[in-house]
């Protein structure tokens, strides 16, 4: 076996044992509120008890036995869950411990974990300028392990994203309501440009509205932040845009420059943020250099009281 297989398998095993430690039971029952069921199936009708509610009553089993019977129902749990993860090129930088592909694989793991521990299916998207690799719901740990292993080491033939692109051929797999995880940076459109997050009329909002509509859309937004501030006082320095090759010279040693630089990204954020709101499409932010659980279990507390 070669060492990068090896290197490989160890990151995934890592990554499992992190993540299920992580996922607790707790955590699996949060999951369980904040994601219902499709709706409730009639399972069987008993004699009717004190206190049973008389909207359930059957007045049909009622009426054949003489006695008082209710309907009996159970919730049809069974969801699906599709992760899509953004392998682009900018996916690939990480100043902290991890890169942010490494970050979309341990958040990937931890939900399907989560989705594992409540017998949902779970099935994964990667895409750059759209879908490059599929793998179908499906039940398991072993299948868990190669969604891992894929986000990991699967190699995009292209550097560029559109999530849009991405986002319609999901919905056009989906045949029923599930569950859309969306991990991205969000860092550029297809044009390889800032994406113009102040308008609501662009084709990834567009996708995005769709996608929550039909599905439960929930967006991990990957930030690394030396993405968002520079280094001070290293002078001149050469920054190359992953995506597009695309070369620009910074002087870290201005104020002013520097200044500009994080306010043009933190706006970025904001309007994002804002937008994402407007369209009532859940948001959260995954930062490579601090632990992700916690704003994930705020967000299933917070959601499962809605």
């Amino acid at each position: 076996m070669s060492d990068n297989i090896t290197e490989m398998l160890k990151k995934v095993r890592q990554i499992e044992i992190r993540t299920n430690r992580q996922v607790s039971d707790a955590l699996a029952g949060a999951y369980h509120s904040v994601f219902k069921g499709r709706g409730m199936d009639f399972e069987e009708a008993r004699e009717y008890a004190f206190g049973d509610e008389i909207r359930t009553i059957d007045w049909n089993v009622t009426a054949r036995t003489g006695k008082a019977h209710v309907k009996k129902f159970r919730e049809e749990r069974e969801l699906t869950m599709m992760i899509a993860v953004d392998l682009s090129a900018s996916g690939n930088f990480g100043s902290s411990a991890i890169s942010k592909r490494e970050l979309a694989a341990e958040l990937a793991s931890t939900l399907a974990f989560s989705a594992a521990r409540n017998n949902d299916k779970v099935g994964l998207a990667l895409f750059s300028d759209g879908i490059e690799h599929i793998i179908p719901p499906r039940k398991g740990r072993r299948h868990i392990l190669r969604l891992i292993r894929d986000i990991l080491a699967f190699q995009p033939k292209h550097k560029g994203t559109n999530i849009a692109s991405a986002l319609e051929e999901v919905n056009r797999m989906l045949k029923r309501k599930a569950i859309v995880v969306l991990i991205s940076d969000f860092l550029q459109g297809p044009d390889g440009k800032l994406p113009n997050y102040k308008d609501a009329s662009s084709e990834v909002f567009k996708a995005l509205d769709i996608t929550n509509r039909r599905h439960d859309l929930v967006c991990f937004e990957l930030i690394d932040n030396r993405e968002l501030q520079l280094p001070r006082g290293l002078g001149v320095i050469t920054l190359e845009d992953s995506e597009t090759g695309e070369i620009v010279e910074i002087n870290t040693s201005s104020e002013i420059v520097c200044k500009e630089y994080e306010r043009i990204n933190m706006e970025r954020l904001r309007n994002f943020k804002l937008a994402l709101a407007k369209s009532k499409i859940d948001l959260l932010e995954a930062h490579t250099d601090k632990p992700f659980i916690t704003t994930l279990r705020k967000f299933f507390e917070k959601r499962s009281k809605k």
